[in-house]
């Protein structure tokens, strides 16, 4: 078992995810992926996706998203599906559009709703709570979306990933 956490687009987020990382205690392996664009070249969605399958290998995988990571994560599982224990799906930063709809509505169909977690900011910049959770239940009603008293993109919460992770 793995746990691969996809950040945000900026190099910001390159901290996040080795701060959450750090506070995991999972009794397996955590990686960050870091992302191309972060030290050269552009985001190209099907470069990161590669990287990361070679990261994960063939174990099972938990994925731990936040923004861009969202999005590379519902590319990702349709690929590795067999593979994929849990989801952590936080701060989604788009979800205008037909693609990110099919996307999730691909996961929700081929992966049980107990073990997708969606976390969204009150407030988010981006796509604040409501919104987030109403595009969720619009694809999946079952699907668990939780609320954090924040205005801002920034999803500081490992002891909830780490309770939905270990359960």
């Amino acid at each position: 078992m793995k746990t691969i956490i996809l950040p945000g687009y900026s190099p910001y987020n390159k901290d996040w995810a080795e701060n959450i990382k750090a506070q995991l205690n999972l009794g397996h392996e955590v990686i960050v992926h870091y992302w191309r664009h972060w030290t050269s070249g552009s985001f190209i969605l099907t470069y990161e996706l590669k990287k990361i399958q070679e990261e994960i290998g063939k174990e099972k995988v938990n994925i731990l998203a936040k923004s861009v990571g969202v999005y590379v994560a519902l590319n990702l599982i349709p690929k590795i599906v067999y593979q994929v224990n849990k989801v952590v799906l936080c701060g989604i930063a788009n979800i205008k559009g037909n693609e990110i709809r099919k996307l999730l509505n691909e996961v929700v169909s081929n992966i049980s709703g107990e073990k997708i977690l969606c976390i969204q900011n009150e407030k988010d910049k981006f796509v604040e709570y409501d919104e987030a959770r109403e595009f969720y239940h619009s694809v999946n009603p079952n699907l668990k979306v939780i609320s954090k008293p924040r205005q801002d993109h920034d999803y500081p919460y490992p002891e909830e990933f780490q309770e939905f992770l270990s359960s």
